[in-house]
C-alpha cells in the first residue's frame, strides 16, 4: 500500500449471497486499523466456516469501525439482485460509526457511496480491507440462514445456505418454493406459473415430481450458457460454430438423462417447457452461426 493512502481512511465493501434461490442478500463495510493487525485475512470463500468465524471476531474487536447490512428478498424481487446486492452496500457504508474517505469494493463496479469509491476485481482475495469485509458478510448471511433452517427445516437452508445445490433443487422439486426462496429467479419463478408448471407438478408422484423440475432447471441453465464457452482464438464463426456443437452435445446428454421424464404422459407439460427451451436456443445459435458465415462470405 502506498505511504499516501496511509493517511487515507479506507473502509472495504463487500457482499455475500447474490447466486442462491432464497435468503437476502448481505453487505459489510470495514475500516481496518493498521495499528492492530489481523493475520489470515483472505477471500472468505476459501476460508473453513471454523476460520471465517474467528477472523469475524477478531475483526469486530480490532477494527476501526464495521457494519453489515442486507436487502430483503422482497426487495431482491422487486428491483433484481444486482441493484439489491448495490442496495445493502449503500446501507453497509451508510452504518458505519466512522465515515470513510474512500471505498474499495469487490467487484467490476461501485454504487453511489457518498465517497470516492474504487472497484477491484478479485478484491477480496488482493486486498486485506475487503476481504475483511467479505469475511464479515459471508458469516451474517450463514447465520441468518441457519435461523431459516430452523423455520423451514425441510429445505436444508443450514448446509448449503440457499445455493442450488443438488439438494436445494431436489427439495424444491419435492417440496415447491417458501417465503425464503426469491420468486425473481428461475429456478424459483417457475413454481409461480400455474398454468405451465405447477398445475401438473403438483399433481404428479414425488419421484416424477422431483426429475420433470431437474430436467427444466437443466435445460434452462444450458440455455443461459452453461458449458457453451469455448477457448478464445479462432474466428467468430468458427466460435459460433462450435457454441452450436457444444450445444448439441449438452442436450443429447440431457435427453440421455432424461429419458424416463421424457417418456412419461404425465409429464407432458413440463416436457413441452423443456423442448420449448431448448428449441428456442437451438435456433437462435443456429441462426447467429449462419449470420456470421454470411458475414465472411461478404
Amino acid at each position: 500500500m502506498d505511504r499516501g493512502l496511509d493517511r487515507v481512511l479506507i473502509c472495504g465493501v463487500d457482499e455475500a449471497g447474490r447466486g442462491p434461490l432464497a435468503g437476502p442478500v448481505y453487505a459489510a463495510a470495514v475500516i481496518l486499523d493498521r495499528g492492530r493487525r489481523i493475520n489470515g485475512l483472505a477471500d472468505s470463500k476459501v476460508l473453513t466456516p471454523e476460520r471465517r468465524d474467528v477472523l469475524a471476531g477478531r475483526i469486530k474487536e480490532r477494527a476501526i469501525a464495521w457494519s453489515v447490512a442486507s436487502a430483503s428478498v422482497e426487495e431482491i424481487d422487486r428491483i433484481n439482485i444486482f441493484h439489491a446486492s448495490m442496495l445493502a452496500m449503500r446501507r453497509a457504508v451508510q452504518a458505519l460509526g466512522v465515515r470513510p474517505e474512500e471505498a474499495w469494493v469487490d467487484g467490476n463496479y461501485c454504487p453511489d457511496l457518498g465517497c470516492k469509491a474504487k472497484a477491484f476485481v478479485d478484491g477480496d482475495a488482493l486486498h486485506p480491507v475487503i476481504s475483511a469485509a467479505s469475511i464479515l458478510a459471508k458469516t451474517e448471511r450463514d447465520a441468518e440462514m441457519c435461523v431459516l433452517s430452523a423455520r423451514y427445516p425441510q429445505y436444508g437452508f443450514d448446509r448449503h445456505k440457499g445455493y442450488a445445490t443438488a439438494e436445494h433443487l431436489d427439495a424444491l422439486g419435492r417440496l415447491g418454493p417458501c417465503e425464503a426462496h426469491r420468486r425473481s429467479f428461475y429456478a424459483v419463478g417457475v413454481f409461480f406459473q400455474k398454468d405451465l408448471f405447477a398445475n401438473s407438478w403438483g399433481a404428479m408422484a414425488e419421484p416424477l415430481r422431483i426429475r420433470s423440475y431437474r430436467m427444466y432447471c437443466d435445460a434452462v441453465k444450458l440455455a443461459a450458457g452453461a458449458g457453451l464457452a469455448g477457448e478464445r482464438g479462432g474466428s467468430r464463426l468458427e466460435a459460433a460454430r462450435a457454441r452450436v456443437a457444444r450445444f448439441k452435445a449438452h442436450e443429447k446428454r440431457l435427453r440421455l438423462r432424461y429419458t424416463d421424464v421424457l417418456s412419461c404422459p404425465e409429464a407432458a407439460t413440463h416436457v413441452d417447457l423443456f423442448e420449448q427451451v431448448l428449441g428456442q436456443t437451438r435456433t437462435e445459435l443456429t441462426a447467429a452461426a449462419r449470420r456470421k458465415r454470411a458475414i465472411s462470405l461478404d
